[in-house]
């Protein structure tokens, strides 16, 4: 069976597969909320779970999820929310659950059916939808991972192409809906300044690190299958070191940034083991749901290089790991230093150093030279800052970005499937062979061997 394709208009329902689950729970209901806070859900909301619950069961616990992220939320929106609220109850691998929604959807002529469930059942609530003749009509958002290495991948697009093109799938990276993460596309070409530098004959490294400091919060079941590479290296930091490695687009359409995301991941070599340092901090094994003598990585650190003409010689350094020293997510680009240091005399030269902040204190941090005080003409580093939600008001949500952009079929911040691969293919060298861990302690910087991948240390600005 071929998909067919056919051209939808904007949704006019969503469907939340895995309704009941953690992820609903912590970010799609506030994404709801701020949704129909901003006059931007205009369709009703219909929960899938195998959980037994009945309707003022399911309501309450999505109204005490917004409640938590919203301590004081809108009792007119609360209430316009319980009266959209749908819950389909069954078994995922039974043919009933299936007809029983096609039931409540069956004036609805655009669907968005989002999978917020383990990508194991990804294949099976296809075919189920298929069945029952809603991927005629519908957009399926899928979350991460996407497969568990390239093989996997290459099996679960088989199955979802069956019945669905590919225009109408939407891969979730969560990264991609952040807007501190696209503030890179900004910085760089909106700011002309910025052009002449970005390349190999100015910059000496880039190093992107997604830290963490708390473990696996009782997920350890889930995580256990999963690990640090997986989890964050293949997807949230590689799609962040394309921002940063990817020439200018002509315009801003899905295709055309696809495109040139998918030059940088294909000039990336497969990882091989001697440039990666994978670690697990002390006490994993301890954690509820860790197989005894697990050896699933909490910590990875690697070397890539983008062989092509810009980037040529210019490595990025990716780090990320649970129970590190703080919670950050930033890009460091180390500027090369001058060719005569003139003014270091009695003291190292240092680097120019640009931060990209991308987490909950967005921003843009730039060290520079500055001449210390005194008689002698020496420099010391002084640190210009920017808070991008100081100065521009506060950022909406990634959840919510992306069930916007998901409803009004528009897959800017999607993955598409050559990228996936190729990611896939980036670290299939490194997730299926036998890990070498090094331990780490809580509160640490993760493996001091990792600390031997940059030439001259990880950088702090």
């Amino acid at each position: 069976m071929n998909a067919r394709k056919i051209e939808l208009g904007d949704a006019d329902a969503l469907v939340l597969f895995g309704a009941t689950g953690d992820l609903a729970k912590k970010k799609l209901f506030p994404a709801l909320y701020s949704m129909a806070v901003n006059d931007s859900l205009q369709c009703p909301v219909v929960g899938v779970a195998s959980t037994k619950w009945n309707h003022e069961q399911f309501t309450a616990h999505a109204l005490e999820a917004i409640k938590v992220a919203f301590p004081n939320p809108d009792p007119a929106i609360l209430t316009r929310l319980d009266e959209e609220l749908t819950l389909v109850v069954g078994n995922y691998e039974d043919s009933k659950l299936y007809e029983d929604l096609a039931a409540v959807l069956k004036d609805k002529q655009c669907p968005v059916i989002y999978l917020a469930i383990p990508p194991a059942f990804f294949g099976n609530v296809t075919q189920g939808l298929a069945k029952v003749g809603l991927t005629e009509r519908c957009r399926l958002v899928v979350e991460k991972p996407f497969g568990r290495d390239l093989h996997s991948a290459i099996a679960l697009q088989e199955v979802l192409e069956t019945v669905l093109p590919e225009e109408r799938i939407y891969r979730i990276d969560h990264y991609l809906g952040k807007e501190s993460v696209e503030d890179i596309l900004i910085f760089r070409f909106a700011n002309s300044i910025w052009e002449p530098l970005w390349n190999h004959r100015y910059i000496n490294s880039i190093q992107i690190t997604m830290a963490e400091d708390f473990g696996v919060e009782g997920r350890g079941a889930f995580y256990d299958g999963v690990g640090a590479i997986r989890d964050v290296v293949q997807n949230h930091l590689l799609q962040v070191l394309a921002l940063i490695a990817m020439e200018p687009p002509s315009d801003l359409t899905s295709k055309t940034m696809e495109d040139e995301k998918l030059k940088v991941f294909r000039a990336i070599a497969a990882l091989k083991p001697e440039n990666v340092v994978r670690g697990q901090y002390v006490g994993y094994l301890d954690e509820a749901g860790v197989a005894p003598g697990s050896t699933t990585e909490t910590y990875a650190a690697a070397t890539m290089f983008v062989d092509n003409w810009r980037w040529s010689g210019v490595p990025f350094y990716l780090r990320t790991g649970k129970n590190l020293e703080e919670t950050t997510l930033e890009v460091i680009i180390e500027f090369k230093q001058p060719p005569r240091l003139l003014f270091a005399e009695g003291q190292e030269g240092a680097a120019n150093l640009l931060r990209f902040r991308l987490g909950k204190s967005d921003g843009v941090d730039i060290e520079l030279q500055a001449k210390s005080p005194g008689d002698h003409l020496k420099t010391e580093p002084v640190k210009l800052t920017v808070n991008f939600s100081a100065a521009l008001g506060e950022r909406q949500e990634a959840y919510e970005r992306l069930l916007r952009a998901a409803m009004a079929g528009d897959h800017k911040r999607f993955t598409h499937i050559d990228s996936v691969l190729e990611t896939w293919r980036i670290v299939e060298g490194v997730i299926n062979n036998e890990p070498h861990l090094s331990p780490y302690f809580k509160g640490t910087w993760g493996p001091e061997r990792a600390d031997e991948l940059p030439h001259h240390g990880w950088l702090e600005l």
